[in-house]
């Protein structure tokens, strides 16, 4: 009797645990909870002293039509391997038009060298 009342109470502690692990995760993707869209575009002019980037970004349907912008980047070292006329693709995220995430040079398309 004993040994079957330390089990219900070893599976009771554990599902009780996995509740409190979802209910955390799910109250971390409600804070961040925006939308995700991939950026590409053109460089056209880096700044790092203002740690600044101008793109003229593709059409990103959701997110922003085509266009020139500057963008600040969560990491301003990604600026040093950039220069104008790269292409770059990045994470952009619904309501914030002023950063770009995970910066990058974009692989050279197949077919073209």
């Amino acid at each position: 009797m004993k040994k079957q009342n330390f089990r219900r109470s070893i599976v009771l502690a554990a599902t009780i645990l996995c509740l409190f692990v979802a209910a955390a995760s799910g109250q971390q993707a409600d804070k961040k909870g925006k939308k995700e869209f991939q950026f590409k575009g053109k460089v056209e002019k880096v700044d790092p002293n203002a740690k600044t980037i101008v793109v003229n970004n593709e059409n990103i349907p959701g997110w922003m039509s085509s266009m020139s912008m500057s963008y600040t980047v969560d990491n301003p070292e990604a600026l040093k391997t950039v220069k104008p006329g790269d292409q770059v693709m990045a994470k952009v995220y619904e309501g914030d038009f002023k950063t770009l995430y995970d910066l990058k040079v974009a692989p050279p398309s197949p077919g073209k060298k």
